[in-house]
C-alpha cells in the first residue's frame, strides 16, 4: 500500500470528534516509528508545522526538539507567539535563533525577488542545518507536508527544508499530516487546543514580508511593512472581516511620493493595501472593503507608521494581477 496516497475510504475530518480519532491514531503511530529516539522539526509558527509540533508533543514529549528560526522578515508578534504558545504553555523543547542581522545582511542591496528567495531558502537551510548538528542522538525530522503538497510536488514538501540538507544529515522522516487537506489540518489544530490566531492564520509566503519589501530590503522599510501589516490586521479583526477575507496584506515599494507633514515636504514611501478571496489561488477577487474603514485605516497608518506619506488600495483582480507582487 502506498502510504502517501490518500484511501478512497478516508472519511474527512470535519468534526472535533473525528480530530480526536485521528489525534489518538497518530500518537500511536508516531510512538511506534519514534522509539524513544528524538525529532526534530523546524517550527515557523504556520499552520502546518504547528499542528505538527503539537501533534509531536503530545505524542512524546521532550523527545521532540523544535527549532525557530526569527529570520526577521515574519510578521508583527508572530516569535513571540511561537516562544509563548509552545515553550510557555505547551513546555515544548523549543530552541530559538535570533538570525535576524544575518539574513538581513545577506539580503542587503538584493533586489530581484526570485535571488531574495533563494537567500532566504538557502540561508534558513544554513541556519537549521546549524542547529541540527548542535544537537545529538536526532534520528528523526518531522515536516509539516499536508496531501496537496504531494500531489503538487512529490513527497518532499522541499520548503520544509529537507532538500538542501547535506548527506549526513538525512533523517528519517516523520509527517504525521501528509493524508490531510488544510481545512482538515485546522480541525486537528483546534482539538489540539491551538490558539484560533494560528490555527486559522492566513496564507503566508515562505519568504515572509520579504516579497512585501518589494525591491532591495532596507530595516526602516522593512519596518514600515510589518506595522502597517499589523494596523490592517487588527482593523479587519475588529470589523469582522478576519475570516471572511481570505487573505489580506501590506506591502511598500522601493520609491518614496512627497507628501506635507508639519507643514513641510516630506518625501515618504506609500503603503499598497492587497485584499483578496479566492477558492484555488488560481483566480481572485478583489474585497470591496466600506470606504469608511478604509480611510480609517489610512488615517491610522499614516499617523502610527514611521515614513509613510499615503496609502493606496489595489483593486486589480487575479488575473491580470498575482496575489503576491513578488
Amino acid at each position: 500500500m502506498d502510504n502517501n496516497k490518500r484511501p478512497e475510504n478516508m472519511e474527512r475530518i470535519t468534526t472535533a470528534a473525528l480530530a480526536e480519532q485521528f489525534i489518538q491514531e497518530q500518537v500511536k503511530e508516531i510512538q511506534n516509528q519514534v522509539g524513544d529516539k528524538k525529532v526534530l522539526l523546524a517550527l515557523s509558527g504556520g499552520v502546518d508545522s504547528s499542528v505538527v509540533a503539537a501533534l509531536l508533543i503530545r505524542a512524546i514529549g521532550q523527545q521532540l526538539v523544535c527549532v525557530h528560526v526569527n529570520h526577521g522578515l515574519l510578521r508583527k508578534g508572530e516569535p513571540e507567539q511561537v516562544v509563548e504558545v509552545f515553550r510557555n504553555q505547551m513546555k515544548a523543547n523549543l530552541i530559538y535563533v535570533d538570525a535576524v542581522d544575518r539574513f538581513l545582511d545577506k539580503l542587503q542591496g538584493v533586489a530581484e525577488p526570485e535571488q531574495k528567495r533563494k537567500i532566504i531558502g538557502a540561508e534558513f537551510i544554513r541556519v537549521f542545518e546549524e542547529e541540527a548538528r548542535k544537537q545529538e542522538g536526532i534520528r528523526f525530522l518531522a515536516q509539516g507536508t499536508i496531501y496537496p503538497d504531494i500531489l503538487e510536488s512529490g513527497p518532499v514538501k522541499a520548503h520544509h527544508n529537507v532538500g538542501g540538507l547535506p548527506e549526513d544529515l538525512q533523517f528519517e522522516l516523520v509527517e504525521p499530516l501528509r493524508l490531510l487537506y488544510k481545512d482538515e489540518v485546522r480541525v486537528v489544530g483546534d482539538a489540539l487546543g491551538l490558539p484560533a490566531g494560528m490555527v486559522y492564520r492566513q496564507p503566508f509566503p515562505g519568504p515572509g514580508l520579504g516579497v512585501r519589501c518589494l525591491g532591495a530590503i532596507t530595516r526602516d522599510r522593512l519596518e514600515a511593512v510589518r506595522e502597517s501589516d499589523a494596523i490592517l490586521r487588527e482593523e479587519f479583526a475588529k470589523n469582522g472581516l478576519e475570516g471572511k477575507v481570505w487573505q489580506y496584506f501590506t506591502l511598500i515599494p522601493d520609491f518614496k511620493s512627497v507628501g506635507v507633514r508639519d507643514n513641510k515636504r516630506a518625501d515618504e514611501w506609500p503603503v499598497i493595501i492587497r485584499a483578496v478571496n479566492t477558492k484555488d489561488a488560481m483566480t481572485a477577487t478583489v474585497e470591496d472593503v466600506p470606504f469608511a474603514l478604509l480611510q480609517h485605516i489610512t488615517n491610522r497608518i499614516v499617523n502610527e507608521v514611521k515614513g509613510v506619506n499615503r496609502v493606496c488600495y489595489d483593486l486589480t483582480p487575479k488575473p491580470t494581477g498575482t496575489i503576491e507582487w513578488e
